[in-house]
């Protein structure tokens, strides 16, 4: 298994993504989440390269992608869907299931609106689509959306610190020695880059446009049905197990397996994750 990693450039930015399979087997489209980028998604693609052809790229802002400063780029999820679809149509993927974990929820939905015929299925890993997902860490962060001050912003920066990253990949672990504190390491990197805090707050804050749009996106699952599986760390403390059973009440056919696992069930739970989602793809 050969991993190609690639980058095009989209309007202006350097979008790297990383390429494996035979491009004529069915696609499965990568959507990272915060603070992460597509290095996560290493092993996995690893797994399941196999059978199918898998992309996954880095948004602006994360990974080996460009990060300009963010006052000289929008970062919005918008904006970032908009970089997405451009990639996958400079690639000539039109066709894809989607994972979406995290962040990766709101940009894959907003592709999935825009191109209902081109998603197959989609495979949600702690990637929120419900209310009842939002736990109580959203609390500071909803004051930001309320109130978006210089004050509420700067509470938020404890969200971007090593002891906070290390909390991401480590709370609700049965077994934190499982987790390879490489990821850690190279999260809070690129976290720690000059001009980099305030590109995670304006995402921060425009997280706020994503609950709003949940009932479009609900709406969007129980007029489509697309296929979907939910395998969903269950111990989760951001997303909730409730994020994950709540797609049930949209989608007649949901599949989903809550993992005793945290916010990164692939860091601890890759071989059953891989399993299903292999098994979920198979049937599409």
């Amino acid at each position: 298994m050969t991993i190609r990693y690639r980058t095009e450039v989209i309007d202006g930015l350097d979008v790297f993504y990383r390429e494996a399979g035979d491009p004529s087997a069915p696609t499965l489209v990568l959507l990272h989440g915060f603070p992460t980028s597509s290095i996560v998604y290493q092993e996995l693609i690893a797994e399941l390269a196999d059978e199918f052809h898998l992309i996954a790229p880095d948004y602006p802002g994360y990974g080996h992608s460009s990060a300009p400063s963010a006052d000289d780029w929008d970062y919005t999820f918008d904006h970032l869907a908009d970089v997405v679809d451009a990639l996958l149509d400079r690639i000539g993927v039109t066709r894809y299931a989607v994972y979406v974990h995290d962040y990766g929820a709101p940009v894959g939905f907003r592709l999935a609106l825009r191109h209902p015929e081109r998603i197959t299925g989609i495979v949600t890993q702690n990637g929120n689509a419900y209310e009842e997902g939002l736990t109580p860490f959203w609390e500071p962060i909803r004051a930001y959306w309320a109130e978006p001050s210089k004050e509420n912003g700067d509470a938020l920066r404890a969200l971007l610190t090593r002891e906070a990253t290390h909390w991401q990949y480590t709370h609700g672990v049965p077994d934190p020695g499982l987790v390879n504190p490489d990821l850690e390491a190279f999260d809070q990197a690129l976290l720690d880059r000059p001009g980099n805090q305030e590109i995670q707050l304006a995402l921060f804050l425009d997280y706020g446009t994503n609950p709003p749009r949940y009932r479009e996106w609900q709406d969007y699952l129980r007029s489509h049905q697309p296929p979907l599986l939910a395998v969903w760390g269950s111990n989760d403390e951001i997303f909730g197990p409730d994020g994950a059973r709540a797609f049930a009440r949209d989608l007649k056919d949901a599949r989903i397996h809550l993992l005793d696992a945290g916010h990164f069930p692939l860091t601890t739970e890759l071989a059953r994750s891989a399993a299903l989602i292999r098994e979920f793809l198979r049937s599409l």
